[in-house]
């Protein structure tokens, strides 16, 4: 094994934490404060009469169709981020989402924190998780939003490779806590949400707190009439004039258009 030199330490001494803070700069994205002011594309800002209605961490076979059913009644359409690991588990229930005229996002192959660099691995997951929403839907996202919100400057350059859009949020309702309730979600969301804000829900508890979903569910009809009186639609990304994506990357194995 080479010993390295005391020029050679110190070299690398200089360059691991400058690696490090590349890494993890991207992340000052998820300040909830900071995000709609200096990283409105970030925020999901869109039409100014518009809320993009999104969920993340299913899809769950218990939790999700309830989403589904609630939504159909209320005729609203929204955007779910889905994990790749669980797709490939509850195929039926991605289909159905996408069946009821929803849209799918990647919110990457496994809920796992970002905090060492793996920039080989994030490009792997964040394009297996398009492969598998592509190959159980026939369509391929356009969207993407980082677990826990952070995104690191592996995880960026993963989602533009895949051709995907990195989404996060501008309101969120605190749902995945124990003490969640309906009015406690719709009172959060409430106090940042803005026309063209994008709001974020959770339609599965499996990063939350047990049950916590039901407070999300609960505070749905509330939410879509405080917005309704407000004069704002809600509806899914693509609804809501963010910015597209680059034009996308064939999947591999997919055929080219006509």
């Amino acid at each position: 094994m080479p010993v390295l030199s005391g020029r050679s330490w110190r070299t690398a001494a200089a360059v691991l934490p400058a690696a490090a803070a590349v890494h993890i700069v991207p992340a000052a994205t998820w300040l909830p404060g900071v995000r709609p002011l200096l990283f409105p594309g970030f925020a999901g800002t869109g039409h100014p009469r518009h809320i993009a209605l999104t969920f993340d961490d299913g899809p769950d076979p218990e939790s999700t169709p309830r989403f589904l059913d609630a939504l159909d009644a209320l005729g609203v359409r929204a955007t779910f981020f889905v994990l790749g690991e669980h797709a490939v588990r509850h195929p039926g229930v991605v289909r159905e989402t996408v069946r009821r005229g929803h849209e799918l996002g990647v919110h990457g192959w496994r809920h796992t924190r970002p905090w060492r660099p793996a920039p080989a691995r994030d490009a792997e997951e964040v394009a297996r998780a398009v492969r598998v929403v592509h190959d159980l839907t026939g369509r391929r996202p356009r969207w993407y939003r980082p677990p826990y919100g952070i995104l690191t400057a592996g995880r960026w350059r993963a989602a533009r490779r895949a051709r995907l859009r990195t989404v996060l949020w501008s309101a969120w309702g605190r749902d995945w806590t124990a003490a969640a309730t309906p009015a406690s979600v719709r009172a959060r969301i409430a106090a940042d949400l803005r026309g063209g804000g994008t709001v974020l829900l959770h339609d599965s508890d499996r990063c939350g707190a047990p049950g916590c979903w039901r407070a999300a569910l609960g505070a749905l009809p509330a939410l879509v009439r405080d917005c309704r009186e407000a004069g704002l639609t809600v509806g899914p990304l693509g609804a809501h004039h963010v910015d597209p994506a680059p034009p996308a990357a064939p999947v591999p194995g997919e055929r080219p258009p006509g």
